[in-house]
């Protein structure tokens, strides 16, 4: 087994075909071939199923994927870091995003980032906090901006912001709202409102205040998508919770109205997550310090202290 095996065997699993992934790596689909087959013979263990859809990895190609794919992942980084030492930065970053940082800043993030670091690619997974934690943990992704797990993690853990979280309706809303109100007074209101399942780690993070208030939270819908919810709200006479960031553009063009919830303040922290035994990359850490510089430039107001009460 030599590394350019493991790399084609890489490719041909993420790509899912021979014809992607030799294209992939700019050689022809014979070669690709030859060299799985020698990899199989090696090992004595097939790796792929060829179909009419594709080639379907086996568990042991499964198995050498989560395997191999950190190491390859480190070298990638190592050689980053050796030429990025020249001047330029340059390398690779694998990172995720809980959906309402997707929603808010990752455009203006990327934008910005390409221009100023034109030598680095980037590659953007969205998911639950609990699923990107974990793909942190396996060396799948280098790093992920997510709210803060409730449960210890084996991971170096960085505050980032803790974001307001704000009740949000439509133009078709009936009935008057004040700016700001407390936990209490919004749910004696009666609004039918849209939130994430219980899976979610935002709806984690809001039944937990309604929790502690000994307020009961019975949504009318519930749905995960949060562009699904926004243009719901926007559409209905519905409401939801988000944090304020998730919505910016929309409170910028009026399409959609904010009101404060206070006493409690609904707020959640939102941290990077990254695994202790692979140090980011430098181009990792400058993508995170921009993204999370976009966020607190639209929290106005949003601690970037840790507050001893938050937790």
């Amino acid at each position: 087994m030599d590394f350019r095996q493991i790399h084609y065997f890489i490719s041909l699993y993420e790509e899912g075909t021979v014809t992607r992934a030799a294209h992939r790596l700019h050689i022809v689909q014979p070669a690709l071939s030859m060299q799985i087959g020698r990899l199989e013979e090696h090992l004595g263990q097939k790796l792929f199923e060829r179909t009419k859809h594709g080639m379907v990895p086996t568990d042991a190609a499964r198995q050498m994927y989560r395997l191999f794919l950190p190491i390859m992942r480190d070298f990638s980084n190592a050689e980053a870091q050796m030429l990025s030492s020249e001047g330029e930065i340059r390398g690779h970053v694998n990172i995720g995003l809980i959906a309402s940082i997707t929603q808010g800043v990752l455009v203006e993030t990327l934008g910005a980032f390409s221009r100023q670091y034109p030598g680095v690619d980037v590659s953007v997974s969205d998911g639950y906090t609990s699923v990107l934690a974990d793909r942190v943990a396996e060396g799948r992704l280098d790093a992920a901006i997510v709210n803060k797990p409730r449960r210890p993690l084996a991971l170096d853990v960085e505050h980032i912001i803790d974001e307001e979280m704000v009740l949000i309706v439509g133009h078709r809303f009936e009935g008057s709202l004040a700016p700001s109100m407390t936990l209490r007074q919004m749910a004696g209101i009666g609004l039918d409102l849209v939130l994430p399942t219980r899976g979610h780690g935002l709806r984690a993070n809001i039944d937990s205040f309604f929790e502690s208030e000994n307020i009961e939270l019975a949504p009318k819908f519930e749905i995960d998508s949060l562009v699904a919810t926004i243009k719901l709200v926007e559409q209905t006479r519905m409401a939801t919770i988000v944090p304020r960031v998730a919505v910016h553009r929309q409170l910028y063009d009026g399409s959609l109205r904010a009101h404060g919830i206070v006493s409690p303040r609904l707020v959640r922290r939102v941290v990077s997550v990254s695994n202790p035994r692979r140090p980011l990359s430098p181009a990792t850490k400058l993508f995170i310090s921009m993204l999370a510089a976009n966020l607190r430039l639209r929290a106005p107001g949003a601690a970037t202290e840790t507050p001893e009460a938050a937790d």
